[in-house]
């Protein structure tokens, strides 16, 4: 296989998580390293490029800092693709390696090339359109967000273009991988899946807090919706493009 890098995003304390990556990793044949995570409830949000208000407005909710801790996570991820300039595999420390990832990555890094990120697991199902077929697993396009962000492949490239894009810090990382209006990316996906998530809810994660969130409804949801157009219509850089 031609050169890949492979960055593990795992907090400095996870041990038992860590171990559990080692053993996963075992699995296969594959070089890898951890990559230390952003502890969030250890931010101090006065230096992060983060504008709590205005989110509650377009968004409709506050980020919470150990979301933003993932997002600088990966953000430091993407800098690390940028500077071995080779396409890097990046997982959170919570995944399950599936027995046709080695092909998968071998198929995308050696051989068909028509991708910018790529997808490698998913939180919920999405409607698809089959982009290209490899015979026991397919290249597809997500017609809905399928949320998460536990494995994707990228080339340096497109780390390049999501961080120019992450000036400001503005919806969990997993919505901002896939807003290809904000930094012009599309992101493609491979099914079935060849990594799958320890835990699907979310509930035990270590660099994310998400609580339950409602889908907003009536006034609420008219209001976000005239502060996002306002936003569209009178901002040199709206932060929620179409």
């Amino acid at each position: 296989m031609n050169p890949l890098q492979i960055l593990v995003i795992s907090l400095k304390h996870s041990k038992d998580r860590q171990a559990k990556v080692a053993a996963e990793m075992a699995k296969t044949t594959l070089e890898w390293r951890f990559l230390e995570a952003v502890d969030g409830s250890k931010l101090d949000l006065a230096t992060v490029s983060y504008d709590g208000p205005k989110v509650k407005r377009l968004l409709g909710f506050e980020l919470t800092p150990k979301e933003i801790g993932c997002y600088l996570s990966h953000m430091k991820a993407w800098q690390a693709c940028i500077d071995s300039n080779q396409p890097t595999l990046i997982l959170e420390d919570d995944f399950i390696v599936q027995p046709h990832l080695e092909a998968v990555l071998k198929t995308l890094v050696d051989g068909y090339q028509n991708w910018q990120i790529v997808r490698l697991q998913a939180l919920c199902d999405s409607r698809t359109s089959q982009v290209a077929d490899f015979g026991q697993y397919q290249l597809v396009k997500n017609a809905d967000d399928p949320l998460g962000a536990t494995a994707y492949l990228i080339k340096p490239s497109s780390a390049k273009l999501l961080l120019e894009n992450s000036i400001d810090i503005y919806e969990p990382l997993d919505h901002f991988i896939e807003h290809h209006e904000k930094h012009g990316l599309t992101m493609l996906a491979v099914k079935p899946y060849p990594i799958t998530v320890v835990d699907p809810t979310r509930e035990t994660s270590t660099i994310t807090d998400r609580p339950d969130r409602q889908s907003l409804h009536g006034y609420r949801k008219l209001l976000r919706s005239v502060e996002r157009l306002m936003d569209r219509c009178f901002s040199s850089k709206p932060w929620f493009p179409r």
